[in-house]
Formats: C-alpha cells, sequence, structure tokens
C-alpha cells in the first residue's frame, strides 16, 4: 500500500495511492461508513493503518470499483509532506563508509552518528529549498526513510521490522560550511527552514520487498551524482531502529533516515532528487533565500 498527503483546497489531506488512482481516505470513511483518521500523521499514531489496508484488500471486485470510481488521477493531484509535526526527525551521518571519505571524515565505528532536527524544516515534493544566507555551500542528500508504526522502546534488532510502518524518500540538507567551522554546529548547520524534504509517498513493507537490495540515488539536475545500496551501509536499517529505540521511546509518525550514499552542493537554479527502485521520485528545486525588504516603508496616504 502507498500512503499520500494530498493538498484539497487549502486542507492537506490523506489518501491512498493504487497505479495512477489516487483516492483520499474520506472517500473510504463516506462509503464504508469507517471512521478512519484523515490525517496521515494520526492514521499512524491511531494505528489504523492496518484498518485502511482491510479496506482495500479482499472485497469484491465490484466494491472496489465502487470504491475507486471517485479517485483522482495521480497526474493531477498535487503531493505535500505525508505530515509535518513528526515528534521526531532522527538524522544519520556517515553511514556509507564512500560518503566518510568524500568528506575527509573517518566513519563511526561500533555506533552511529546520529542527530535531530526540528519540523520546521520540512518540506515536500516540488517546494523550494531555501538556500540560508548564513551559507557559502549547502549540500543535499538522498536517503532512504524509515517511519515508524507504534510507540516502542527498547527493541531487539531482529524485533526492529515490526515497528516500522513504512519507507520514503528523503532529501537532507546539510550547511557544510558551519559544520566546517566546528563540529559542535551540526544542530546549527542541519536546521535551517527547508532542510528536510520527504514523501512524496509512504510505501508500506509489503511493497518493498528486500530492504537491504533497494539502491539510493542523489541526483543533481537530472544527472545521478552517487548511488548505493542499502546492504553497503555500515549500520542497517534495522539496528539505526533498535539503537535509537535504547536511547529514547520510538512514537508513530517519527522518521528515522538512514544515511545518503553520498551529498551534492547545491546553488540557485538547481533541482535536486532522491531516487530509489520502485519509489516515486522526490525533487526539489532549489533557490537562494530572499533578503527580507527592511528599508523604509511608504506611509499611507
Amino acid at each position: 500500500m502507498r500512503l499520500a498527503t494530498i493538498r484539497d483546497g487549502g486542507a492537506e489531506i490523506a489518501a491512498v495511492v493504487a497505479g495512477e488512482a489516487v483516492l483520499p481516505v474520506s472517500r473510504i470513511n463516506e462509503l464504508r461508513g469507517t471512521a478512519l483518521r484523515t490525517n496521515l500523521l494520526e492514521l499512524l499514531q491511531y494505528g489504523q493503518v492496518p484498518e485502511l489496508r482491510d479496506q482495500l484488500t479482499g472485497r469484491p471486485e465490484k466494491e472496489t470499483r465502487r470504491l475507486f470510481a471517485g479517485a483522482a488521477s495521480r497526474r493531477r493531484v498535487a503531493y505535500a509532506p505525508p505530515y509535518r509535526r513528526p515528534r521526531k526527525i532522527w538524522g544519520i551521518g556517515l553511514n556509507y563508509a564512500a560518503h566518510a571519505s568524500d568528506l575527509g571524515e573517518t566513519s563511526p565505528i561500533g555506533e552511529p552518528a546520529s542527530f535531530m532536527k526540528p519540523d520546521t524544516t520540512i518540506i515536500g515534493v516540488g517546494e523550494r529549498i531555501r538556500l540560508p544566507r548564513q551559507s557559502q555551500r549547502t549540500t543535499a542528500e538522498a536517503e532512504l526513510g524509515l517511519i515508524v508504526g507504534r510507540r516502542a522502546k527498547d527493541v531487539a534488532e531482529e524485533d526492529a521490522p515490526s515497528v516500522i510502518a513504512g519507507f520514503t524518500t528523503v532529501l537532507d540538507m546539510t550547511a557544510e560550511d558551519i559544520l566546517e567551522k566546528n563540529p559542535r554546529f551540526l544542530t546549527r548547520a542541519k536546521s535551517f527552514d527547508t532542510f528536510f524534504s520527504f514523501g512524496p509517498q509512504v510505501v508500506t513493507p509489503d511493497e518493498v520487498g528486500r530492504v537491504k537490495d533497494l539502491e539510493v540515488s542523489t541526483v543533481i539536475n537530472g544527472r545521478r551524482h552517487r548511488t548505493n545500496v542499502v546492504s553497503n551501509m555500515m549500520f542497517s536499517p534495522w539496528f539505526l531502529v533498535s539503537f535509537h529505540s535504547k536511547v529514547m521511546t520510538l512514537l508513530p509518525g517519527d522518521v528515522i533516515p538512514t544515511g545518503t550514499p553520498g551529498a551534492v552542493e547545491i546553488r540557485d537554479g538547481d533541482t535536486v532528487a532522491c531516487e530509489i527502485d520502485g519509489f516515486e521520485t522526490l525533487y526539489n528545486p532549489v533557490e537562494e533565500e530572499k533578503v527580507p525588504n527592511t528599508g523604509p516603508q511608504p506611509h499611507s496616504a
């Protein structure tokens, strides 16, 4: 199952994507008399994703056709980020040895290098990444993102797959020149507005297959900059879930990006993308942050 959030007038509502059809969850409620949450984060928080799946599978073909009769075309909807207020975004640094060598840094040994990002960084597909005036060198990193599906604490690595509701594409931005000044500036370097893009879809595990075989690519202006496979991560997705659940309780909707095969410098006018096998591409145009107009304002008559 593929979940998304689409724009509907001034609202952002949860939907199911099936091929070229996009079906709002509100339509399922209307036709089936269900009480599913129509916000994707709340669907996760209330544990309703399995119920949603039940409404779409194992039904007579006639019922399914009727349900999708009112669906929109995927080509005509506007995606928003899956949601804008997760409780946590746990970023992972230097999880591919090749990326660490790009930066001239030593790969972490024994434990992952992690950091947190605020939800004010969040944008969705097609929204603009704004290059901050404080930075002269900002990079973007394509990553596989894990979406936590249930409350979890002290999870064993072998049980970690049961914690994950789905996977998504991620672009994580860094003001590299700020970070290079001092490693303690990591939070600031990672936390500018528009520095975290994810979506447009959350793909449930049954549609992903072998996670370790997924190929992740950072793409700049249509050109693949760096590609690697999940199996080459130093710390697997399941290790990351287990490790971080022993630091703090994971909650439904928490996002864990798993590290990038390579960062690319982005400039005004670029378009950067994350491509992962079987996922809809996440892309974002890049622009310089506008200088606010602080000059004298005209007096009203």
